[in-house]
């Protein structure tokens, strides 16, 4: 009984959003803790998905989130390979210095990322955004990785050299397909992360609005004449359908992983 009172708890503000994407916005504030709202209310996405523009700012959440998950599952995985597989000398230091980083908040390397993609002529494009989102450190994915490689046997590179495979076959036709579970966690937090990311989105689509995300287009429903609060509750719900859809896809391998972490 407890966990269920705590599940719904948990679950109410995700149905209060849903109910409010379906009142008139006047009625959001005036029903109190009701979630029937007194008149459905869809036309609120079709505001949402037209005259705010999200049609086109999910379509370049779509592009960008693909492609800054393409980037981190590649380079998390081979950065992760070496640092499981390999003794190399400082590699303890590395990996020090990997930790370190691994706290520095955002703001702290906005400026020097933005100058170096303004240098690169990619601010204000969708590939600036996606080397911006995709070629960070990942500290967390470099590890998951660099612990699953470790834990695998020897036997599988030494059988793979035998038959004439080189170092990138090995990994990319032996290593790289069994650590599908990890794989998937990656894509799950890198997603989570890309889709839900809203400071490097504003600062490198500030020239180009046609170019913003999800997150940055919410910001369409405030005005200087108020606030659009049915609209951006639609739009909210708008940018969460596609965050279930790939956790529920995904979620076992996502348990698998945490699971097999916990055992090792």
């Amino acid at each position: 009984m407890l966990l269920v009172l705590m599940t719904l708890v948990w679950v109410y503000p995700f149905i209060w959003l849903v109910s409010a994407s379906l009142k008139q916005s006047s009625e959001i504030f005036s029903s109190g803790l009701s979630l029937i709202p007194e008149t459905f209310r869809w036309e609120n996405y079709a505001r949402a998905w037209t005259e705010a523009g999200f049609a086109q700012y999910f379509l370049n959440s779509v592009i960008i989130t693909v492609g800054a998950i393409v980037i981190v599952v590649v380079r998390s995985a081979l950065a992760g390979y070496v640092l499981g597989r390999y003794a190399f000398p400082g590699k303890k230091i590395l990996i020090g210095i990997f930790l370190v980083t691994f706290f520095l908040p955002e703001g702290y390397t906005i400026i020097p990322v933005t100058q170096l993609t303004d240098q690169l002529g990619l601010l204000n494009t969708h590939a600036g955004v996606i080397l911006g989102l995709g070629a960070g450190g990942h500290i967390a994915a470099t590890l998951l990785y660099a612990g699953f490689f470790r834990g695998l046997p020897k036997e599988l590179e030494e059988s793979a050299k035998l038959d004439g495979a080189g170092a990138f076959r090995t990994f990319f036709q032996v290593m790289l397909p069994l650590s599908w579970p990890i794989t998937a966690t990656v894509t799950i937090l890198t997603f989570l992360a890309a889709w839900n990311a809203y400071l490097l989105p504003l600062v490198f689509t500030l020239s180009s609005p046609e170019l913003q995300t999800l997150a940055v287009g919410m910001t369409s429903f405030v005005s200087d004449y108020g606030q659009d609060w049915s609209g951006m509750a639609a739009g909210a719900v708008i940018s969460l359908v596609p965050v279930v859809i790939v956790f529920v896809i995904l979620q076992r391998k996502f348990v698998d992983s945490i699971a097999g972490a916990v055992k090792q």
